[in-house]
């Protein structure tokens, strides 16, 4: 983990990362959203983590039929939202969560690729080698604006600017720590 602060300080510093409570915010979030590695959001859900998690797009007889299909559960729970197309586009699956901090949706892959000449919109699984995964979460970071937040330590904020809601606070909260004890050191 101190691998990664040290590999990417110059990455992080032009992204204005650059001391101990960003870095410390930054790097909790990216490894409660990703474990430090570069990876594909995880979308195997049976039929009770579909209506737990994603109660709003199933009823529970359709949570029976999409059960362990990640493929469907994608493009029914990401269709005609952040610019992907309908169900039938396949762009909730084309464009699940990869990275570091889950890159999501056709229209952040779109401005992602535009903004750090990535081309990450025709190949999105580009995010899933770590330094475009690196480079994508400094990209969301930096679009989300958390840097002030990180300033005022306040990790819900940074929580729901990045997950849309407060999954996972309380683990946010003992790596935070975590992090903040490795980078004083």
């Amino acid at each position: 983990m101190e691998r990664l602060d040290i590999k990417y300080r110059t990455l992080l510093d032009k992204y204005g990362i650059n001391n101990l409570l960003r870095t410390a915010h930054f790097m909790a979030q990216i490894e409660h959203e990703s474990g430090l590695k570069p990876i594909s959001e995880n979308l195997n859900y049976s039929k009770e983590g579909l209506l737990n998690t994603f109660s709003k797009y199933f009823t529970r007889s359709q949570a029976n039929f999409y059960a362990r299909k990640p493929e469907r559960i994608a493009n029914r729970v990401y269709s005609n939202r952040m610019g992907n197309g309908n169900e039938g586009s396949g762009e909730g699956w084309k464009y699940r969560g990869r990275g570091f901090l889950q890159i999501t949706g056709k229209s952040n892959y779109f401005r992602l690729s535009n903004d750090a000449d990535l081309n990450c919109l025709k190949n999105p699984d580009l995010l899933l080698e770590e330094p475009n995964a690196m480079l994508s979460a400094l990209w969301f970071w930096n679009l989300k604006g958390l840097n002030i937040y990180a300033d005022e330590d306040n990790i819900s904020t940074i929580t729901k600017r990045i997950n849309g809601g407060f999954n996972g606070i309380n683990e946010r909260k003992k790596l935070l720590s975590k992090w903040k004890l490795i980078l004083a050191q």
